[in-house]
């Protein structure tokens, strides 16, 4: 099984710690924060991972080589002169993914999320739903989330209280509106942008806002659907799929520890949570 892991990133909310070292290398309780995802990821049975670097990358090198990438094919995909954000940081490493042309589902994953979330059953939900991409999501407030039909389907997302909804998700929310169109795509005359609402009880009372864990399960197919390109999230490709009836499913894990430790007082806190028996 393969994975990889989103560690490019500046942490500049880590600031000082994230000065002289990547994020990815940032301690918790003597342990790095790519040294805890990675042996997460090996206990399902990750067996090849992929991590992109751009902040300090000679140093995550440098500390793979030392751990003999924890006795994992490891890679590297850098990001050395542009950061391509999630979905240009997965487009850029398909070719990982793509090697053999497997259908295995594989897993992506940020670097800088503590959790107890059952990853082997989110990967059987994955199977089970034939979806195209499986998302973490999880109830708790976030100024960025994501919105849900009832069948579990991702619909559109809201961002401080404002929805943009994606169209044709299934066959029951033809009035969701037209389909969702990235910042700066292109849009055919014949459709009009999406309606964005900032009365969330405008849009459609069934939806479902829940934010995203940093976690996901997807199909290979997924790489060759990709039409974005250079810097662009992730989420905005999920959302244009949604509109074209592709399966972009949610698994709940509000069951779960789940933490962010994008802060410096997450790392606190954290440090704190793990002294608990068997979180970790």
């Amino acid at each position: 099984m393969k994975a990889m892991i989103l560690a490019a990133g500046l942490g500049t909310r880590l600031r000082p710690l994230t000065d002289n070292i990547p994020k990815a290398l940032v301690e918790l309780n003597g342990r790095a924060l790519l040294e805890i995802t990675i042996e997460r990821l090996k206990s399902l049975g990750v067996t090849e991972i992929i991590v992109n670097v751009h902040h300090h990358a000679e140093k995550i090198a440098a500390f793979l080589k030392s751990k003999n990438n924890f006795g994992l094919r490891g890679e590297l995909s850098r990001e050395d002169d542009l950061l391509l954000d999630t979905g240009g940081g997965l487009k850029k490493a398909a070719w990982f993914f793509q090697e053999g042309n497997s259908d295995e589902p594989f897993l992506l994953h940020n670097v800088d999320v503590l959790t107890t979330i059952d990853l082997r059953q989110m990967l059987d939900a994955h199977k089970k739903a034939s979806s195209l991409a499986t998302l973490a999501v999880q109830q708790r407030p976030s100024s960025r989330q994501l919105l849900f039909d009832d069948n579990g389907l991702l619909c559109g997302r809201r961002i401080n209280n404002t929805d943009t909804l994606a169209s044709s998700v299934n066959s029951a929310s033809s009035s969701l509106g037209t389909p969702f169109h990235p910042v700066g795509a292109p849009v055919p005359v014949a459709q009009a942008e999406p309606h964005p609402t900032s009365n969330p009880s405008a849009a459609d009372p069934e939806l479902r806002p829940l934010a995203f864990a940093g976690i996901h399960v997807l199909s290979p197919r997924l790489l060759n659907l990709i039409t974005e390109s250079g810097v662009f999230s992730i989420i905005d490709t999920y959302l244009r799929l949604a509109a074209s009836n592709e399966k972009i499913s949610a698994f709940r894990t509000d069951q779960y520890y789940w933490r962010d430790l994008g802060r410096l007082e997450d790392l606190s806190a954290a440090s704190l949570d793990m002294q608990q028996p068997k979180l970790l």
